[in-house]
């Protein structure tokens, strides 16, 4: 007997008891008409009306609905426990990061054959270029750490560009990662091209760091300090070999470490402070210490200040934003015989009208030195002013529009570019830091 079954034979049986044999109706014939005609019934004193409430049940109906109710609780089998998964299914998931693929392309016009771009990812000739070809892949390792890569596809190559674990478990607001990684110097230098407001990077960062920005093997601790404000400290420790990521420093001399001076030591102070709900400030102390290429005990330092101030109301439907971001670097070389100290700086503003449109503007100036061994060339300042459109089909893809005027000192005529440049992403790729 299952439950709906006890229940309804229990209130037939109840129904019975009450319903006297003079309520059930009779069948008349009435002369001279050939219908039978049902009789109205009678309802008896005692019998409540249809607006009366309905009978209760005797306590031993009540009781009989009980012991039903527990013998088909009784002949219910528990539910078995979910079998453990096996040992191959957890190989397989631990085997399955997240992937996303990012390309950037760009159609450039440029007034001169050689628009002395200095970033790896830049658009550098008139005509189709292909910015990069991103995977990125991440993923959890297991409770302490986690695992991050980003392989770059260029046209006549590959390159490793990121691939670093982080720790997710140590003490006391304590942090590290282990790996060839962007160093976190400044704002822009960790960030990938896809991040940026610009389709080019920023001048100073390519004639101080390098085309792909500063980076190496290494490790970095960092530490979230217990004050009332965010404070974040860090130290790293890299290779400080490779012209495409530490030019001012050991850059492409290929020689074997002699001690911890030939390593490359990055120190950085990041702070929030929020001004409301709708305010906030990012801002950054770095410093860089490490050996260049002109000789034993020849060291380059660079340091450098950013502030990020944002704008973004709460109460509007539109997600409208307003950022600003200004970066300045200020570098010194020790060569022999004599110090080569220069300065680079830029700013840049950024007006996200809805989530569709956005408008940016950038103004960056590097100053130039004469005899410099780096960049013989660069004998005085450069100034380059930008101006970006940005059109979000969606949120996995954008296009933009990028003019520019880059006036050298060493130029008799400014470089005039337009940039057209179209982005996506597909897969599952997480979001961007503050």
């Amino acid at each position: 007997m299952n439950l709906l079954s006890s229940i309804l034979i229990s209130s037939l049986c109840a129904l019975l008891v009450v319903i006297p044999a003079s309520l059930v109706p009779t069948r008349t014939a009435h002369a001279g008409e050939g219908d039978a005609v049902i009789d109205p019934p009678t309802i008896p004193a005692g019998i409540a009306q249809e607006d009366s409430p309905p009978t209760e049940l005797s306590p031993e109906d009540l009781k009989a609905i009980e012991d039903a109710l527990a013998a088909d609780a009784a002949t219910v089998p528990a539910p078995a426990p979910p079998p453990p998964p096996s040992p191959m299914a957890s190989f397989f998931q631990s085997m399955n990061p997240n992937l996303s693929l990012i390309l950037d392309v760009a159609l450039a016009a440029f007034s001169s054959r050689d628009p002395d771009q200095r970033g790896a990812h830049d658009p550098v000739r008139s005509g189709f270029n292909l910015q990069q070809l991103e995977l990125h892949v991440d993923a959890s390792v297991d409770p302490f750490f986690r695992f991050d890569a980003n392989i770059v596809f260029a046209l006549f190559g590959v390159e490793v560009e990121e691939a670093f674990i982080t720790s997710l478990g140590f003490p006391a607001g304590l942090q590290m990662r282990a790996g060839q990684f962007l160093t976190r110097f400044g704002r822009r230098n960790p960030t990938h091209p896809h991040s940026w407001n610009f389709l080019d990077q920023p001048l100073v960062l390519g004639k101080f760091f390098g085309g792909e920005g500063n980076r190496g093997l290494g490790v970095e601790l960092s530490w979230l300090m217990p004050t009332p404000w965010y404070a974040e400290l860090l130290v790293s420790s890299t290779e400080a070999g490779g012209d495409c990521c530490n030019r001012s420093y050991r850059g492409s001399l290929d020689a074997p470490l002699s001690g911890p001076e030939d390593l490359l030591y990055t120190f950085a102070l990041k702070q929030f402070f929020p001004f409301g709900a709708d305010v906030g400030l990012n801002w950054g102390l770095s410093l860089q210490l490490g050996p260049n290429a002109t000789g034993a005990g020849n060291r380059t330092m660079i340091a450098g200040t950013d502030l990020y101030l944002r704008y973004k109301p709460t109460g509007a439907t539109g997600r409208t934003s307003l950022d600003v971001t200004v970066e300045a670097l200020f570098r010194s070389r020790s060569l022999p015989g004599r110090v080569l100290q220069d300065v680079g700086l830029f700013a840049e503003a950024r007006w996200l009208i809805d989530l569709s449109w956005a408008i940016s503007a950038r103004h960056e100036w590097v100053g130039g030195l004469a005899d410099d061994p780096l960049d013989p060339e660069w004998t005085g300042a450069r100034n380059r002013t930008s101006l970006a459109f940005d059109f979000y089909p969606s949120h996995f893809g954008r296009f933009r529009l990028q003019l520019a005027s880059d006036a050298m000192a060493w130029r008799s005529e400014p470089v005039f570019g337009a940039m057209l440049g179209f982005e996506v992403v597909t897969g599952e790729h997480g979001s961007h830091g503050f």
